[in-house]
C-alpha cells in the first residue's frame, strides 16, 4: 500500500522509476524514436515490459492486440514467449507496413498475423480463446472493443489496457477546457472496466496509466445459452 496520496505519481518517484528502466536493445530504441519524431501512438517501454511479464506468467500460446501501430506492444507480446502467436488489428496500411518490417528484423513475423480493418469489424470474425488481449486503439471505442474482446477471452486470461489516465485529463480534468470525446469516453470506461461481472481489475499508475484484469467466469453465451 502506498505511504500517501499518490505517491508513486509524484515526478520525482516517476523519474526514478524511468531511469531504473533497462536499456532497451537497438530496435526497441529506433521504434521509440521514429514514434516520438512522427507523433505516432506507441507503448511506453515499461508497458512493454509489462505484456512481456503477462505472457510469460500466463504461459500465453495466443495473444490479441487491438491497435498495432508500428508495432511496438505486438514485439513486446511476441518476446514474452516463444510459443505465443499473436493476432493484431490496425486499419493504416502505413502502420502496418512499418509494423511488419520491425518485427521481420526482428525475427518474429513468422508468428504474427497483422489484419487491416477497424477493429470492431474484425473482432466479431475472429475465433477464441486468447489469453492475452491487450487494448491500445481509438479511445471512443474502448467500451465496445472490450464488449467484443471479452468472449475470446479464455477464462483466466489477462486483459490490458492502455492510456486510462490520459495524461492526468481524467482525474484532473483542465479547468479552462471543454472535455473532449476522448476524456469522457475513458472517464466512462474505467468504472466500467473496474466494475465488470468478469473482470478482477486493477488500473494502475504505469506509464499512461494501464487497465489490468483476469477473466474469472464466462458469459451464459458462451456456454451455449440462454438456456
Amino acid at each position: 500500500m502506498k505511504g500517501g496520496l499518490d505517491a508513486i505519481l509524484r515526478p520525482e518517484q516517476a523519474r526514478y522509476l524511468d531511469r531504473l528502466l533497462p536499456p532497451r536493445d537497438a530496435l526497441l530504441r529506433e521504434m521509440e524514436a521514429l514514434s516520438e519524431r512522427d507523433r505516432v501512438p506507441s507503448s511506453d517501454p515499461e508497458v512493454g515490459r509489462l505484456l512481456e511479464i503477462l505472457v510469460r506468467a500466463r504461459g500465453a500460446r495466443r495473444g490479441l492486440e487491438i491497435g498495432t501501430a508500428i508495432g511496438y506492444g505486438t514485439l513486446s507480446l511476441l518476446r514474452g514467449s516463444p510459443e505465443i502467436r499473436v493476432v493484431s488489428i490496425d486499419p493504416d496500411p502505413g502502420r502496418l507496413a512499418a509494423a511488419r518490417g520491425y518485427l521481420e528484423k526482428a525475427g518474429v513475423l513468422a508468428r504474427a498475423e497483422l489484419i487491416e480493418g477497424r477493429a470492431l469489424d474484425v473482432l466479431p470474425r475472429l475465433a477464441g480463446p486468447f489469453d492475452v488481449v491487450y487494448i491500445d486503439a481509438l479511445k471512443t471505442e474502448y467500451r465496445r472493443y472490450l464488449d467484443l474482446a471479452l468472449p475470446l477471452l479464455a477464462v483466466g486470461g489477462a486483459v490490458a489496457v492502455d492510456n486510462l489516465l490520459w495524461k492526468g485529463r481524467i482525474a484532473e480534468p483542465p479547468p479552462d477546457e471543454a472535455p473532449t470525446a476522448d476524456d469522457r469516453a475513458i472517464a466512462a470506461f474505467n468504472p466500467y472496466f473496474l466494475s465488470h461481472p468478469q473482470l478482477r481489475s486493477v488500473i494502475l499508475p504505469l506509464g499512461d496509466g494501464v487497465g489490468l484484469g483476469v477473466k474469472t467466469q464466462p458469459l451464459i453465451l458462451e456456454m451455449g445459452g440462454p438456456f
